[in-house]
C-alpha cells in the first residue's frame, strides 16, 4: 500500500518546511524515510544546502540516483523549494522539461532562471515575456532571453525593445504635454523620464500613478505601452481614455479588446469602435453592442472605416424592420 497524501503532506512539512531532527535528515539520505520520487527530490535538493555534518555529503550521494521526471513534477509545486530551483538551475539545466518547469513556476527565484535561458522551449520563453513584473527585475534575464536560441523572431523583436535606451526628446515632450497641463510639473517630469531607458520606464509604469500612466501609453515603445495596460493600479476610467486614443497602435488597442473585464465597460466597447486605428475585426465584432443613438452617430461618422460606417448604416435598417 503506498503512503498516504496526509503522511506524504507531513513529510514534506517536516523536511522542507520544519526543523526536522539530525537523525531524520540523514535516514531520508540513506533511503530510511517512505517518500515519493518528487517528495525525496525536493527534500534532498534542500538537505543538500544543510549544515549538519553528514547530511549535505548524504544528500549530494543521494541525488545522483534521482531522475529529472522526479524533479519535474516537484518543480511544478506553487510552493516548491527554493534550494530546489537553484539545485536544478545549477544541476540540471539541460536535463528534459527542467528549464521549462522552472519558468513555469511563478516563485521560481530570477537567479535561478538565469542560468537556463538557453534550454527554454519557445513557449516558455513566451511564459517569461509576459510576466513584465518578473522580467524587469533583471537586466540579465533580458539580456539571456535575447541570446537564447529558441527564442521566435516575434519574441526576438520584444527582447530588443526591453534593452534600448532613453525616449527621443520631441516624443517625449509631446506626451508629456498631452498629459500635464501645468508647466511646472511638466518640467519636473520631462527631467525625470528624459534619461529613463525602457526598463526603467516599464518598472515605472507598472508602479507608477496615474500621471505617468497616462505620458507612457504615449510612449513610442510598445514595451512600455504594454506595461501600461499590467499596472495593478490601471482603472477602468484610464482605460476608456486610453481606447480613445489614434496615437496607439493597433497591437495594443487589440490588448485592451482581449481583456474580457474591460470589455464589459460599454464606455471601452464604444470608445474602441469609434476609434479608426481599432482593427476592423474588433470594431465589426463588437458593433451590435452599440445603442442605437451611437449606431446612428457611428453610420454617420467620416473617422470610420467606410465598411464600419456602411455595416452600421444596414444594422440601423435591419433594427426598424418590424417582423411580419
Amino acid at each position: 500500500m503506498g503512503i498516504s497524501d496526509e503522511v506524504r503532506s507531513a513529510a514534506r512539512t517536516e523536511f522542507v518546511f520544519g526543523n526536522a531532527a539530525p537523525a531524520r535528515k540523514l535516514a531520508v539520505c540513506t533511503g530510511g524515510v517512505s517518500l515519493s520520487g518528487p517528495e525525496r527530490a525536493e527534500i534532498l535538493a534542500v538537505l543538500a544546502m544543510d549544515e549538519i555534518e553528514g547530511v549535505a555529503q548524504g544528500a549530494a550521494v543521494a541525488l545522483a540516483k534521482v531522475t529529472p521526471e522526479n524533479f519535474a513534477t516537484a518543480l511544478a509545486q506553487a510552493d516548491a523549494a527554493p534550494a530546489m530551483m537553484h539545485y536544478c538551475a545549477a544541476n540540471l539545466a539541460s536535463a528534459p522539461g527542467i528549464a521549462d518547469a522552472l519558468a513555469q513556476n511563478a516563485s521560481c527565484p530570477v537567479k535561478a532562471l538565469e542560468k537556463v535561458t538557453s534550454h527554454l522551449s519557445t513557449a516558455s520563453i513566451q511564459t517569461l515575456l509576459e510576466n513584465l513584473e518578473r522580467l524587469t527585475s533583471s537586466v540579465v534575464l533580458i539580456n539571456a532571453l535575447a541570446a537564447s536560441p529558441n527564442a521566435n523572431a516575434e519574441q526576438r523583436s520584444f527582447l530588443a525593445e526591453m534593452q534600448k535606451g532613453a525616449p527621443e526628446s520631441a516624443e517625449l515632450q509631446e506626451a508629456v504635454a498631452a498629459a500635464e497641463p501645468d508647466p511646472t510639473k511638466r518640467k519636473t517630469l520631462l527631467e525625470r523620464l528624459a534619461t529613463m531607458n525602457v526598463l526603467q520606464r516599464v518598472k515605472l509604469a507598472l508602479t507608477g500613478g496615474r500621471e505617468e500612466r497616462i505620458i507612457l501609453i504615449r510612449d513610442s515603445n510598445k514595451v512600455v505601452q504594454r506595461s501600461v495596460l499590467q499596472s495593478p493600479r490601471l482603472t477602468d476610467a484610464e482605460v476608456e481614455s486610453f481606447a480613445s486614443m489614434t496615437t496607439l497602435t493597433t497591437e495594443i488597442l487589440r490588448l485592451m479588446a482581449n481583456n474580457r473585464q474591460w470589455m464589459k465597460n460599454y464606455a471601452i466597447v464604444k470608445n474602441l469602435i469609434f476609434n479608426s486605428k481599432t482593427p476592423l475585426d474588433i470594431t465589426m465584432h463588437q458593433l451590435a453592442r452599440l445603442t442605437p443613438r451611437d449606431l446612428k452617430i457611428l453610420s454617420t461618422s467620416k473617422s470610420v472605416p467606410e465598411t464600419l460606417r456602411s455595416t452600421a448604416a444596414k444594422m440601423i435598417v435591419k433594427r426598424s424592420e418590424k417582423p411580419e
